[in-house]
């Protein structure tokens, strides 16, 4: 047999090492976005929106917690605060002074609470959207940022409108929506999202995730998705397809540091190669199956406590 052509060879070596690389690099920058992406979310809003009650469930704390988010009736945020969220530390829930407060004044209020901090912000009110918030708007928009108008409380709003002969939940709804959306126009986005203090599986919750989700920069959507709160079937499986993707580059990323091209090989790094396969192989069907068993405890979880599935 005719011994190959060192050129050949030498191209060859090069090119599997120069694909093998590139897909290591490539692996770990994903794994490193997912970890290290930094995710700033401002939650604003008026005295007694359920401000500090929102930013405590997009952190996961019950009121037991130490490190939630005061609330109550007076205004309890006379700064803005920073809070951690604890199972991704890249990610920061900043609870902001509601704009107009004795300390926060209108105009002055985007540069006090330190507005190019946020990645996004969310603007909660419980009742009507007022100047103060269209203005609020306006200028989030001047600045190109993205933010969210949220009319929370609407389990009191219902509650209050079954006394009625006349009621219906879904004309209720489409009534306040409307209301909200025709105070909102000066803002230019009236779209408003609904939310309930005490179930948010009902109403736009879900839909407030999504649209959040898919005005987010690509690189932000993981660090994102993984730190909203899951209340539905649906959110539990957009968090099981994040980690699915994630298996291939933290196996690759982890079979990667194995691969050292072997000298005299006619293939570049056959022996290690195959090393490397079997690490990746045996990472990949580890964490796969890993990642089969919690999705399945948590799907089983959900219909244990009679939640949707849809």
């Amino acid at each position: 047999m005719a011994d190959q052509d060192p050129a050949v060879s030498e191209a060859v070596k090069a090119s599997g090492e120069s694909t093998l690389d590139k897909d290591t690099a490539r692996a770990k920058e994903k794994i490193d976005q997912f970890l290290n992406v930094t995710l700033n979310i401002a939650v604003t809003g008026r005295t007694g929106s359920g401000k500090s009650s929102f930013v405590n469930v997009i952190l996961g704390l019950s009121e037991n917690d130490n490190e939630k988010a005061p609330t109550g009736v007076t205004e309890t945020t006379t700064e803005p605060n920073m809070y951690v969220h604890p199972t991704m530390p890249n990610v920061n829930i900043w609870d902001l002074p509601g704009i107009g407060t004795p300390n926060f004044k209108a105009k002055k209020y985007l540069k006090d609470v330190k507005f190019k901090t946020y990645d996004f912000f969310i603007i909660l009110n419980s009742e009507r959207f007022t100047e103060n918030d269209i203005m609020l708007a306006k200028e989030i928009r001047k600045q190109k940022k993205l933010f969210y108008f949220v009319r929370s409380k609407i389990d009191n709003d219902i509650s209050s409108e079954q006394r009625k002969d006349t009621f219906n939940e879904k004309d209720v709804l489409y009534t306040i929506r409307k209301y909200c959306q025709d105070n909102l126009n000066e803002s230019g986005c009236p779209k408003v999202f609904l939310i309930s203090s005490v179930d948010f599986e009902k109403y736009d919750f879900e839909m407030l995730q999504n649209t959040i989700l898919d005005d987010l920069p690509v690189h932000k959507r993981a660090a994102f998705l993984q730190a909203w709160p899951i209340y539905s079937a649906a959110g539990l499986e957009k968090k099981i397809k994040i980690f699915k993707g994630l298996i291939w580059a933290a196996s690759l990323a982890s079979a990667g540091i194995a691969v050292v091209p072997v000298p005299g090989t006619t293939v570049a790094g056959v022996g290690s190669a195959c090393a490397a396969g079997l690490s990746f192989a045996s990472t990949q069907y580890l964490l796969r199956e890993g990642l089969k068993e919690l999705a399945n405890t948590a799907r089983e979880i959900r219909k244990v406590a009679g939640l949707d599935t849809i």
